[in-house]
């Protein structure tokens, strides 16, 4: 079986942060980025026992929940 899309791949020069550094990135604490991982809505890596989250999946995750500001138009347009 194969995904439709298939994840991008890690650059082997990517900086893989630790729980407490994704939380500090996404300036949380660490247990919203542990909750990313354990609900597999964030890419991760894991290396034996430790996780590490690329940090370019900090800022897909980040890039995916940006809401666009409406305008005075658009209001008025909704109504």
């Amino acid at each position: 079986m194969t995904r439709a899309s298939q994840p991008a791949p890690i650059r082997l020069d990517e900086r893989l942060l630790t729980i407490q550094e994704a939380g500090a990135f996404l300036n949380t604490g660490p247990r919203f980025p542990r909750r990313l991982v354990a609900e597999r809505r964030i890419r991760f890596v894991k290396l034996g026992r430790f996780v590490r989250i690329p940090e370019s999946a900090l800022c897909e995750f980040v890039s995916a929940g940006l809401v666009e500001p409406m305008t005075a138009s658009d209001v008025w347009r909704a109504a």
